[in-house]
């Protein structure tokens, strides 16, 4: 009988003929070879079809594997479980002494399935999270071990992987020096005279939100290291009250504001871990194109504004740097990122996707591989230039097909 999980917003059922959770490795290895077809379920807060196996695979949840954290205070690097979510990670990297480098917006999402997806958090100088990765650590689908390392060809194959080379067990990231981060917060940007790059640039992570409603951003969001110079930001008025990115939403919710200090991984994040994250009852979207053509793609989605705005409850604009993944939207590019919160309705959503898509299409976006998207398997496939090495890769470690799906068939055009 199939049985089915659904993903963090409830909203998507992945159909598999058995769900397992694996209270250890050693279980897992004998799920993963006992089956022809495997996918592997981090958190779930993805809002398509990504982590199906299909009516004859077999979903492997991750979140009964022990909960590894071990923290290198002399190499600073952390080794985390694929089970592990962001939040207790950055609670035990805290308590070393140490940091991460970026954080995304939820703290609730796994590790290995964020990066496995090109997740990431804003900032001109900081990539994706997998910058962050140093090592992988791989169940591959004859049972075997592999681990994969920077300097070895496969790595930049290997993070964001869309969990199509094998069931990540382990990861180990870079960390650095604990720091503080100050967060303030602006409403009533313009959109009319906008100079991206010196709002983007204005602190180590700067988020824009709108509601598409009218022209500009109702709100800004401005994360500043303590560590590192800030000259204000003089483009808004600085908020009177604590905000929250979705209208009607709390903002008890959300991590401090008004400039007052804090441990990094209590302010990176737009919200609390002990709160849920966003509103819940959503869809998700997300772009990542160049950078240089920020502020012709904000112009272009002003045209659309209407439609947008009906099914829209926040858009948040972010900037990442370029990183080396194959498969990372942000692959060989410095990047803008545009982000849809939608309403949790898909037949009203779908066509709005479109209309964004279609806005887009001469700015060559990548969608975010975890998010509702409707681009065309042959046009995406168009916009990776290292993905017949990626091939290369799956046919090495997978000759089989035992981890991948409908979804990653389509992404590799097999």
């Amino acid at each position: 009988m199939a049985a089915s999980v659904t993903n963090w917003a409830g909203n998507i059922s992945f159909t598999a003929r058995e769900v397992l959770r694996p209270a250890g490795v050693e279980a897992l290895r004998k799920a993963v070879v006992g089956n022809d077809h495997v996918r592997a379920l981090g958190s779930g807060h993805s809002f398509n079809r990504i982590a199906e196996p299909g009516a004859e695979g077999v979903l492997v949840a991750l979140d009964g594997l022990p909960q590894v954290i071990d923290v290198d205070t002399e190499r600073r690097t952390v080794r985390v479980g694929a089970g592990v979510r962001y939040a207790e990670l950055a609670r035990q990297v805290h308590a070393s002494g140490l940091a991460l480098a970026n954080m995304a917006s939820l703290p609730h999402i796994s590790v290995a399935g964020s990066v496995a997806t090109g997740t990431h958090g804003s900032g001109v100088r900081n990539g994706p999270l997998a910058d962050a990765v140093r090592e992988v650590e791989l169940l591959t689908a004859d049972g075997e071990f592999v681990t994969i390392g920077r300097g070895d060809p496969r790595f930049p194959g290997a993070v964001t992987s869309l969990g199509a080379l094998g069931v990540v067990v382990a990861l180990t990231l870079d960390l650095e020096p604990e720091y503080g981060v100050e967060q303030y917060t602006f409403t009533e940007l313009p959109l009319e005279g906008l100079d991206f790059e010196a709002v983007a640039g204005a602190a180590y992570s700067v988020s824009l939100f709108t509601d598409w409603r009218a022209p500009g951003f109702r709100q800004v969001w401005v994360k500043r290291r303590t560590d590192q110079p800030y000259a204000g930001f003089p483009w808004a008025a600085p908020a009177t009250e604590k905000l929250h990115p979705v209208p009607g939403m709390p903002g008890m919710n959300c991590t401090e504001q008004f400039g007052v200090p804090g441990p990094w991984h209590e302010r990176l994040p737009h919200f609390k871990a002990e709160f849920t994250p966003s509103s819940g009852d959503e869809l998700q979207s997300e772009y990542l194109l160049p950078r240089e053509d920020a502020t012709a793609a904000l112009s272009a989605l002003g045209n659309i504004r209407e439609a947008v705005s009906g099914v829209l409850q926040t858009c948040e604009v972010r900037t990442v740097a370029a990183d080396g993944q194959w498969l990372s939207p942000a692959y060989g590019r410095d990047s803008v990122a545009l982000h849809f919160t939608w309403v949790d309705d898909t037949d009203a959503v779908l066509p709005v996707v479109g209309e964004v898509e279609s806005a887009l299409d001469g700015f060559g976006a990548r969608p975010h591989w975890g998010k509702v998207f409707t681009t065309g398997p042959a046009v995406l496939r168009t916009r990776y230039p290292e993905l017949d090495r990626f091939r290369a890769l799956v046919r090495d470690l997978d000759p089989a097909g035992k981890f991948t799906n409908a979804f990653v068939r389509e992404v590799l055009g097999d």
